[in-house]
């Protein structure tokens, strides 16, 4: 498998772990506030962590078929959701 997959692979299941963490994080502050707003941010996390949980299962059994050229742009979109998810998870916590 080509190093830059690996790294794709990767990114996106830190981002599982991440997206985890926000749906336990958002659960906790739903059931102390009852508010409205946390169950939009549950309900978003939800959703991004079906499409997340998804994405990794494509990569792992669809990584012979990307071509070498669309790797790159594979690795950066799972990094900068990484790092967008990392601060949303640090602002929340």
């Amino acid at each position: 498998m080509d190093p830059v997959m690996s790294v794709t692979i990767l990114f996106s299941g830190l981002n599982v772990a991440l997206l985890l963490a926000l749906l336990y994080f958002y659960g906790r502050i739903l059931f102390r506030s009852r508010a409205a707003h946390s169950v939009g941010l549950l309900f978003f996390a939800l959703l991004l962590l079906a499409n997340s949980v998804l994405t990794v299962y494509a990569y792992v059994v669809m990584a012979p078929f990307f071509g070498s050229g669309a790797l790159p742009y594979l690795s950066a979109m799972s990094v900068l959701e990484f790092v967008g998810l990392a601060a949303l998870l640090k602002i929340t916590v």
